[in-house]
């Protein structure tokens, strides 16, 4: 596991519960589909709404989330 990272098994969908890797948010059932999917380092990230919109460009723009 990368350690830049906080993936486990629930954080894939149709899991229960999906984490947001930045701000910690926890997505439950249907909630998901609204949610930012992201591969980074052959790694999938999930962003909550706020945080995919708070920070649009950078992820436009295909700046990993280290970057914001």
């Amino acid at each position: 596991m990368d350690p830049r990272t906080h993936h486990s098994a629930e954080q894939q969908p149709g899991a229960e519960s999906v984490v947001c890797s930045r701000c910690g948010a926890r997505a439950e059932g249907e909630q998901v589909t609204n949610w930012t999917c992201s591969v980074e380092d052959g790694m999938r990230r999930y962003f909550c709404d706020d945080c995919a919109r708070t920070h649009l460009r950078a992820i436009e723009g295909r700046l990993d989330s280290s970057w914001w």
